[in-house]
Order: C-alpha cells, then structure tokens, then sequence
C-alpha cells in the first residue's frame, strides 16, 4: 500500500467515526425532559447541515434507533433490545440492592454506588432518601472525580499521571492533583471520607470504599443529602453504617462490568 492509499484509508476511517460520533450527538438529545426532537431542533442543537442531519436521521429510522411521530423523533423500538442487554450486564445482585435499600430505609439519606469511568464516576446503584429534601442522581450519571467524597475514596489506587488528568478536568487545573492527593491520604488514613459543599453548594456526602477480589478499590459506597443534616454525629453515625455495609459487600467478592478483570 502507497502512502496515498494509506491516507485515503485514514480519511475514510475518520470520516466513520466522525459519523458514529454524530449519530451519538443526535441520540444524546433525547432526555427524560425531551423525549421527542424534531429535525430542526437537531439542525439548530448540532450545528450540522440539514441534509447531513436528514441522512443520519434516516440511518437511525431504519435501524430502529429512532422513531418518526407527530412530534417529531423519540427513541425507537430497536433500542429496546440494548436496554435489555444492559440491564442484566449492569444490574447488581438483588444482595447488594437490598444492602442499598436497607441503608437509604435506616439512614433516610440518599445512597449511592459509584465506580470510575475515565476521569468521571458513574452512578451504577442508587436508593432515595424517603425525605422530601434530597440528593438525587441517576443511574448512568456521569460525575467528575476532582470533588466529592466518593471521589477521594475511588481514586485510592489512582497513579499520579491519573490524578493529573483528573485535575486537568477539574476548573483548578492540574495543581488540583495535591490537593487530590491530600484528600485521598486522608480517606485512607480514616477509611472513609467526607465532602461538604466541593461540587454543589449545600451538598453534603459520606463515602467508603468497596473492595474487589484483589483487595483494591473498585467502587464508593456513599451516603449523601443537604448538608444541614450532615453535621459530626451524623457523619459518625452515616460512616459506621456504610464501612459495615461496604465489608459485606467485599466479602462476598463485589464484581461488576467496570471492575477490572
């Protein structure tokens, strides 16, 4: 192969991924908020052509990804098959929902499970507060690493090129890494650690951490809500519940799609 074949290749791999990239971006417009869309909304939300729109919108049409309505586009039929694959690929032990249930019942906090993805923790498990006023995240979540309590624990294993590039995400950039450092030593040092306020104002949260077979951390166990009911006793009181919740879960060797075989 000559060098203009090879870059005739790489053009049109490129021009691939830029299209799956693309079909991605128009899928990502639907939420629970929007659950339709129509073509000029995607036009004016993507900034792409209409006729590349059209195209790619027709792709996804056929392939049962999206479905045409009144109303414009919604989420097709053909997405079900995933969800489903999903679904059982992701969905914890009943075991360890009901650790999370029972926690959320005893604790009346919200609770969640996280493990890392890149540079984000993705929300994996969750139980609500039965409060009114509560921390509330989603399954699938992605939150940043560079704050939060269940961030110090999950980045317990981090080398330091990790940290920098979590830092780099962060709005301090990369001489957030020490303090990174600082906050994750002192998760180790007390087994657990504690966020008030570092993502969202008046947020407040509880972690510790979730062991795999091998002994390193693979996921946060985190109790959060609004700070005004996280004060000394109560976290205390959150970070003795979630350590024994956590061990029984280590003991019964915590295994997960994200976990590192």
């Amino acid at each position: 192969m000559d060098r203009e074949e090879a870059q005739g290749g790489q053009r049109e791999d490129a021009q691939g991924v830029r299209s799956v990239q693309r079909a991605l971006d128009i899928l990502g417009l639907l939420t629970e908020d929007q659950p339709s869309i129509t073509l000029r909304e995607i036009v004016e939300s993507t900034g792409l052509a209409k006729t590349t729109v059209l195209r790619i919108v027709q792709t996804l049409e056929q392939n049962g990804l999206l479905w045409a309505s009144g109303n414009g586009y919604l989420a097709g039929p053909g997405l079900w098959r995933w969800a489903h694959l999903a679904k059982h690929s992701w969905e914890l032990p009943p075991e360890t929902r009901k650790i999370i249930r029972d926690l959320a019942s005893e604790l009346k906090e919200t609770v969640n499970l996280y493990m890392v993805r890149g540079v984000h923790r993705v929300v994996v498990a969750q139980h609500e507060s039965p409060q009114p006023l509560r921390h509330v995240v989603h399954v699938g979540d992605e939150l940043p690493l560079w704050a939060g309590a269940s961030a110090k624990v999950l980045l317990a294993d981090a080398s330091e090129s990790q940290l920098e590039r979590v830092a780099r995400s962060s709005p301090y950039g990369e001489g957030h890494a020490r303090r990174l450092r600082e906050w994750i030593d002192a998760a180790d040092h007390d087994g657990f650690a504690v966020s008030h306020g570092e993502r969202m104002e008046g947020l407040s949260a509880v972690a510790v951490p979730v062991h795999g077979r091998t002994g390193s951390v693979v996921a946060a166990l985190t109790v959060s809500g609004p700070t005004v009911r996280f004060g000394d006793d109560a976290v205390r009181r959150f970070a003795g519940e979630l350590t024994k919740a956590a061990r029984h879960m280590s003991e019964r060797g915590f295994d997960h799609p994200l976990v590192q075989r």
